[in-house]
């Protein structure tokens, strides 16, 4: 597992288990622990029938009691809830803003790189209200926002091809640089934010690996700009364009993996 699209996927497959009761996942060791009442084997087959090449490293037995209430949850849960409404409200509220001005700059790097930070709010939103429901409305979800998410990024590829094939479009480099650098500052502030959780939790973790993503999309966008100043062309817009549209159809098609 690589991001928290394969995470939501495991967890929305052992939710379909009944004698599955806590899940822990470790990112980084690309480990998965699971509390369980199912035989060993169904649970090997569910986790297998994903496709992420799982393996089974071991079984043990815990006592009755032991260990359920500190696989998950805690005392810090609360606030890694708010950290991951913080973190959604800025992606939502930045990909309005750079969408906005990146029509109004006509830069495509700005409306893909909005486009991204809607990306991760839709796996932040997915996995913030996807508590407590079933397996079938998780799937429901990740379908219409993997297929919503692919159809813009279509569009924008749509649109790189045009402005190649036709007059040249100069966008407003000044437009760019202020809005790519609102987005920057915010995504700092927001790994600041992550930072004071000082939680090893997947989901925390995961939403720092898509923060610094974006950091380094910001600064693209920022590089496109000035040279889009220096040249008088359109040309490193549409570069820039292109591989934070790329991105963002990546993106999508993970989603979608959760809606199969």
């Amino acid at each position: 597992m690589d991001c928290a699209a394969e995470e939501m996927l495991v967890r929305s497959r052992l939710a379909e288990l009944d004698g599955v009761l806590t899940v822990d996942i470790d990112l980084d060791a690309r480990t998965v622990r699971v509390l369980h009442r199912e035989d060993p084997q169904a649970l090997e087959r569910a986790l297998a029938s994903l496709g992420l090449g799982c393996r089974a490293l071991g079984h043990d037995a815990v006592p009755s009691g032991e260990a359920i209430d500190t696989v998950e949850g805690g005392p810090d849960a609360p606030l890694q809830t708010r950290v991951l409404w913080t973190v959604l409200a800025v992606n939502a509220v930045f990909f309005v803003v750079e969408a906005v001005f990146g029509l109004l700059a006509r830069s495509l790097g700005l409306i893909g790189d909005g486009l991204d930070m809607l990306a991760d709010a839709v796996v932040y939103g997915m996995s913030l209200a996807a508590v407590g429901r079933g397996p079938t409305v998780q799937r429901r979800v990740a379908r219409w926002a993997g297929y919503g998410q692919l159809t813009l990024a279509g569009l924008g590829f749509l649109e790189v091809v045009r402005r190649a094939l036709g007059a040249e479009v100069v966008p407003d480099d000044t437009t760019m640089i202020v809005v790519a650098s609102l987005a920057l500052v915010a995504n700092v502030a927001t790994l600041a934010l992550l930072a004071r959780a000082r939680s090893r939790e997947a989901h925390i973790r995961a939403s720092v690996i898509f923060t610094s993503n974006d950091v380094i999309l910001n600064l693209g966008v920022i590089a496109a700009a000035v040279l889009v100043g220096v040249t008088g062309s359109g040309l490193p817009d549409l570069l820039i364009g292109t591989v934070v549209f790329t991105v963002v159809a990546r993106g999508a098609w993970r989603i979608l993996a959760l809606a199969r």
